[in-house]
């Protein structure tokens, strides 16, 4: 395992090969870093902090310098900090995480700030998302579609705060789409409305109907053919070929399970959902797999547990990763060009390999280019 990260730290340094480290290479590169030190999320900040402290010592240069401050609880003092870093010099900052912390960054001109948050929608313009977004997750997705040939997809989406997220990444990702329905998370709500999708009072009927028919026939194998149909749910074609869910946690558990009960099985229609996280509850769920899903590369995040692990005795979370990552993708923006164009650098089209895997920027973007992972029989598979 730490050969896997000491080839990354080569990796890290070899990606200045667009050209030798010459005009800038004396210049501090300051990058601020913008996380919670105080309320409820202080320790997801410490873990942050404590991974950009890896990610100095896997660069090793005199280079970088990092600086922490508290975005605290409220816009206000998330700007307050911001203004601070902008005293100091610092005119890249990682972080805030949340989004609600964004709301008055505009006003530091001259800093750009690489939050952590996946939301897309009425950024600052100095704010680029660098979370495993919408539009990065149905780009793998996409791909999954073409691989396997799938003709005819549904989309369901919970009624909750991130619909336009979902909405602006099915046209970017250009997916297509037959249906694109949104549902109530409430079980009974959830339950009829499934129903209704899969026209499945229909499908039920149609079953009955075929039985009383069978009954009323003078078949020779009349009751071989009821003995067959009374071990069926419903009769009928379902419209789609596979499902994508933008759901997580339990109320996915209970989409997939109201599919089960409408006789729309895992097992012979496709259910993709959004990233995971690789939530190892889903793994006992072997009723509702196979379940499929983008992530980021599952090994490179346990071999950085490890390494975490070993280091402050304690594991990180995704957001750790990610934030290793944007140091390291500083440090490639920044090694060869003048600091006070890192605005423009954004704007250009580039791609950086990180750990959570490749970066793809441009226009004031990041999307990640992932892996796709399959839940099945209790285990996770890569697919690609």
């Amino acid at each position: 395992m730490r050969k896997n990260f000491k080839i990354f730290q080569i990796i890290f340094i070899s990606l200045i090969y667009l050209c030798p480290i010459s005009v800038y290479s004396d210049e501090k590169i300051k990058i601020g870093l913008l996380v919670p030190m105080t309320g409820d999320n202080k320790e997801l900040g410490k873990l942050i902090i404590k991974s950009a402290r890896i990610a100095l010592k896997d660069i090793d240069t005199s280079l970088l310098e990092i600086y922490p401050k508290d975005s605290g609880t409220s816009p206000t003092e998330t700007l307050k900090s911001a203004f601070e870093f902008k005293e100091m010099g610092v005119n890249i900052v990682i972080g805030p995480i949340f989004y609600k912390n964004l709301s008055f960054l505009e006003e530091v001109k001259d800093i750009i700030f690489l939050s952590l948050t996946n939301k897309t929608i009425d950024l600052p313009r100095n704010v680029i998302s660098s979370g495993v977004n919408a539009t990065s997750q149905l780009n793998t997705i996409k791909k999954f579609i073409l691989l396997k040939e799938i003709e005819k997809t549904i989309f369901l989406t919970p009624k909750l705060d991130y619909e336009g997220e979902i909405k602006k990444g099915i046209k970017n990702s250009k997916i297509k789409v037959s249906r694109h329905y949104t549902y109530e998370t409430e079980p009974t709500k959830l339950t009829s409305q499934i129903e209704k999708i899969t026209n499945y009072k229909r499908r039920k009927q149609n079953l009955l109907d075929e039985i009383k028919r069978v009954e009323e026939s003078n078949l020779i194998d009349k009751e071989k053919q009821l003995e067959k149909l009374k071990k069926k749910y419903t009769i009928g074609n379902l419209n789609f070929d596979s499902v994508i869910i933008s759901d997580f946690d339990e109320s996915l558990k209970s989409v997939i399970t109201s599919l089960l009960y409408t006789d729309v099985s895992p097992k012979k229609k496709f259910i993709i959902t959004f990233n995971q996280w690789f939530d190892e509850s889903l793994l006992k769920e072997e009723t509702i797999q196979p379940i499929y899903y983008p992530s980021i590369n599952k090994k490179n995040l346990e071999d950085f547990k490890d390494k975490f692990f070993d280091e402050f005795n304690e594991y990180p979370n995704y957001l750790s990763l990610l934030s290793y990552d944007l140091v390291g993708l500083i440090y490639y923006l920044s090694v060869n060009n003048d600091l006070n164009d890192l605005g423009k650098l954004f704007k250009k089209k580039n791609s950086f390999k990180g750990k959570i895997g490749i970066f793809d920027i441009k226009d004031n973007k990041i999307n990640h280019r992932l892996n796709l992972y399959q839940i099945k029989n209790g285990k996770i598979i890569e697919i690609f």
